[in-house]
């Protein structure tokens, strides 16, 4: 079975075209099966999380009960990508199981925004806000290796609590990274092909190996982010990570759940005035690992 497909040049030389369109299941067949054991691992063997040490409760008070967690400005950018991600993703592969309509204007109108909004995103998160609080360090490979020690039953002591970006966060952003910019890239080349505002369409701007090697790319960037996003959303329902969804709706998260999940500090955030009147709330250990969510 050829995970590629074929075809001849008009000079003889067989070239790539384009993925073979059965990895559309594979990678949804693939999420699905991520979510079904997620799940099942969660309701009958998961244990509580445990963390290293304890918010001492004078830091706890000083904790606003809203903790702000997201601009108005980093949800409305998420929210936009969002909206274009699954416009490309339900036209570039609708078509391919049967739902026939005219896709192709869909398509590239909803690159063009997912591309300008993720430049846009580079900007504001390199300037705006905090850069590296993404990005893997190395309390996060300290903690990720005694908990992977822990899992296997083996002695470790426990990880800290979280940054403002758990570890699995920031390997799912890198990943999201991976296949958006492979997308984003052989579009913006794929667009030539195509009658756009842009620019005139040049068919020949490439020769046809670098085309059909481009077409691959960009369809296995695609279909990975089916199960990418299929597992984003899962997470993002779940119980226990909805505080986090909640907060890229409204721009805050509860405290008792910062105090739970987050080491104040890791993820400094500003004292409130008022809040040393309010008892600091438990925090008590939460049934299941951190997974990709929808922070």
């Amino acid at each position: 079975m050829d995970f590629l497909e074929w075809a001849t040049s008009p000079w003889g030389q067989t070239v790539p075209i384009h993925i073979a369109w059965f990895l559309i299941w594979v990678s949804a067949i693939a999420g699905l099966l991520f979510l079904i054991v997620h799940a099942t691992w969660l309701r009958y063997f998961a244990k509580e999380k445990e963390f290293a040490g304890n918010t001492p409760p004078a830091v706890a008070a000083e904790i606003p009960r809203h903790v702000p967690r997201h601009s108005l400005v980093a949800r409305l950018f998420h929210w936009i990508m969002a909206a274009s991600m699954l416009t490309l993703l339900f036209t570039a592969f609708l078509p391919k199981v049967g739902v026939q309509f005219p896709w192709v204007t869909y398509h590239w109108i909803a690159g063009v925004v997912l591309t300008v909004s993720i430049l846009f995103h580079i900007i504001h998160a390199s300037f705006w806000l905090d850069f590296w609080s993404i990005w893997p360090d190395r309390i996060d490979v300290d903690d990720a290796q005694k908990r992977v020690r822990r899992f296997f039953g083996m002695s470790a002591p426990p990880p800290r609590k979280f940054a403002k970006y758990p570890l699995e966060n920031k390997l799912f952003h890198g990943v999201i990274i991976l296949c958006g910019l492979s997308v984003i890239l052989t579009g913006v080349f794929m667009m030539s092909r195509v009658r756009t505002v842009f620019f005139p369409r040049n068919p020949y701007l490439f020769g046809d190996m670098t085309w059909g090697l481009m077409y691959v790319l960009h369809g296995l960037a695609g279909v990975g982010l089916i199960a990418l996003v299929m597992m984003h959303v899962y997470m993002g329902l779940r119980p226990e990570k909805r505080p986090i969804t909640k907060s890229m709706i409204f721009g805050w998260m509860d405290r008792d759940f910062y105090l739970q999940e987050h080491d104040p500090e890791r993820w400094v955030v500003e004292a409130s005035s008022s809040s040393s009147s309010n008892s600091a709330p438990s925090s008590s250990p939460v049934k299941g690992q951190g997974l990709p969510d929808a922070g």
